[in-house]
Order: structure tokens, then sequence, then C-alpha cells
């Protein structure tokens, strides 16, 4: 399967579950797909057959609630069926709203509790560090996650230890919650905060595979710094009347609009 076809499926997915289980954040899991397509296509040193391999990439999702993409791309990765992904949100269900990783072979940390994800990805990091390993762990950040103070803490740790085995992805596509990310806390230059706590940085097109694949196929940027790719994405990528929309942080595509949404992503 190409890249740009499993991004595709990810993004059907995504819909389809967010419809049946009337569950929100379709939008923030549009806005990564490529993303997530790209790592586990692409990058990632993950073996569905063995997922507890001790030398394996680590990859956290620290924008938990955009969890149903994870899903998605495990399920399309065989790391479990894909007919699991139709109780997702469900009661009983393993598949819970923001990812978890109870029961979910391949999933490495419950969040969805934003700011967690980097300080945890960066004490796997220094781990790998102490036990002379040669894994490296990817953590994919919201914007809006970067309002967090824990965040930071964890960007200076990073720093301070030279983990250049440690890598973030920041979904940078201008839109948290219930506004812009500009009118709720805004975050330039974002690339120079980086830049004086001692990082790496590449700026992206969070949706051009080849700028994705280039990127993180090139860690690390700079021996002894940490690596952190801003990807310039679009809320709500890949279905018209989703893009650039703050309302589609919460709802959920029924309807026609779940018919509509479906339609698009089909014919891409």
């Amino acid at each position: 399967m190409t890249t740009k076809e499993l991004a595709k499926r990810i993004r059907i997915h995504a819909v389809k579950m967010t419809s049946a289980g009337k569950s929100s954040h379709v939008s923030s899991v549009l806005s990564i797909a490529d993303i997530l397509a790209v790592l586990y296509n692409d990058i990632l040193k993950v073996n569905p057959d063995q997922p507890d391999w001790a030398d394996r990439d680590r990859f956290i999702l620290s924008k938990g609630h955009a969890g149903a993409g994870v899903y998605s791309v495990l399920a399309e990765k065989k790391f479990f069926s894909t007919e699991l992904l139709k109780t997702h949100y469900q009661n009983g269900s393993l598949l819970s709203g923001h990812v978890s990783h109870k029961g979910i072979p391949g999933v490495e940390l419950s969040t969805g509790s934003l700011g967690h994800g980097l300080p945890v990805g960066t004490g796997l990091a220094l781990a790998a560090k102490m036990d002379k390993k040669d894994y490296k762990t990817y953590v994919l950040l919201s914007d809006g996650e970067c309002d967090e103070g824990s965040n930071w803490e964890a960007i200076l740790f990073a720093a301070h230890h030279k983990l250049d085995n440690l890598v973030a992805i920041i979904d940078y596509n201008k839109i948290q919650s219930i506004a812009s990310v500009k009118d709720t806390l805004g975050l330039e230059p974002f690339e120079d905060k980086f830049i004086s706590f001692g990082w790496a940085v590449k700026t992206v097109d969070g949706h051009n595979i080849e700028e994705l694949k280039n990127a993180l196929s090139s860690v690390p940027f700079k021996k002894g710094q940490p690596n952190v790719i801003i990807a310039n994405t679009i809320k709500g990528k890949g279905v018209s009347f989703m893009e650039h929309k703050v309302l589609w942080h919460y709802r959920s595509p029924l309807g026609n609009e779940f018919a509509m949404a479906l339609k698009e992503l089909e014919n891409t």
C-alpha cells in the first residue's frame, strides 16, 4: 500500500468511526493522517507480530483526542483487525475516544490530558541513551497543546541531555478547541522558540508526503540536539466543509454530512 493510500484509509476510517460512535475530533485526525501514514509506512521500526519488541521505535500520540487516527493506522498495519475499528467509542469497547494502550497492541501510552506525551517521550529517549539502544522516540503534539508548561520543561530537559534520538512533531493546524491558536495563546515566533531552547528545527508542509519523509529520514538534524518538525497542516484536511473550521473539533459527522464527507474522501 502506498503512503498516500494509507493516509486516505486513515481519513475514511476516522469519519466512519466518529460517526458510528457519535464522538468528537474527526478534524483533528484528518490533519495528522499524512503524518501518521509516513511514520508507519516509511519511518518507524515496528513489528505488528512483536508489538513489544525491545528495539522498536517508540511513537506517542500526545494529542490523544485524535486517537481514532492511531487506531486506524495500527489496524491497517495489521497490529489488530480493522473489524475492531467498528467498536470505536461504543460501550465496553477497547477503543476509547482518547487513545488508550490497554489491550491495544502498538499503542505505547494512554494520552488525552495534554502536555504529558513529550515529557514521557523525553524519558524514553533518555533511557535509550543510557541503555545504549538505537531506537528513536517520536511524539506527535497539537499546536494548542504547546500552551502546556510541562512541554517546555521537557524541551529544556531534552536539550540539556542532548537527546538527538527524540523527535517532536507539531500538528500546526492553527486551531485549538474553540478558537484559533493566535487568538487563544499565540505561539509565534514558533521556530525561534525551539532554536532558543537548543533544538534543531525543520518546518514542512504537513500534507506533503515527500517533505515529511525527507525530514523524518534525516534525524538527527544536528548531532547532540533534539529534533522538532513543525508541520503546517489544515484542520479537517480532505473534507472541504470541515477544513479550517473550529466547529469540527467537537462535531460528529452524521446524516448528509457523513455521506458528503465519505464521498469526498473516497473520490480523492
